[in-house]
């Protein structure tokens, strides 16, 4: 974990971080992009989504803005400790590394699933993946 100057809570900047990266990355958005239009470098937003560095409730509310999101998003599902942060559970009980919903490939998955313009479509797909995934 990430330490920065709050120490006991720096898993909570690490869970707004990665709720930042995520919504940038399902925009198609780059780092530097997204530094531009806050006005700021590319090494501070990565600062930001690492949980390095804290972000301000005045940044967050620009964030929210940009990203067209409500400001609870950066604190949905934040976990209650550190030691639950690093490992969840899903609703299976299985276990599912905490960096899932972040990587470069769950991400290019829910694009183009969304992508799919049919919702029916959308829901067949859905259940073959359940289906594969269970096998």
């Amino acid at each position: 974990m990430v330490r920065n100057r709050s120490g006991e809570y720096a898993y909570v900047d690490e869970h707004v971080g990665n709720r930042i990266r995520v919504r940038r990355m399902l925009l198609g958005m780059s780092q530097e992009k997204l530094g531009d239009v806050l006005g700021l470098t590319f090494q501070q937003v990565q600062k930001y989504e690492k949980g390095a560095n804290r972000v301000s409730a005045a940044r967050l509310f620009q964030l929210s803005k940009i990203f067209n999101v409500p400001m609870s998003y950066f604190f949905d599902n934040v976990p209650a400790d550190s030691a639950s942060h690093a490992h969840r559970l899903s609703d299976e009980g299985k276990a599912v590394p905490a960096d899932i919903p972040t990587s470069r490939e769950s991400l290019k998955l829910i694009r183009a699933y969304y992508g799919i313009p049919n919702p029916a479509l959308r829901e067949i797909v859905l259940g073959l993946i359940e289906a594969l995934a269970d096998d």
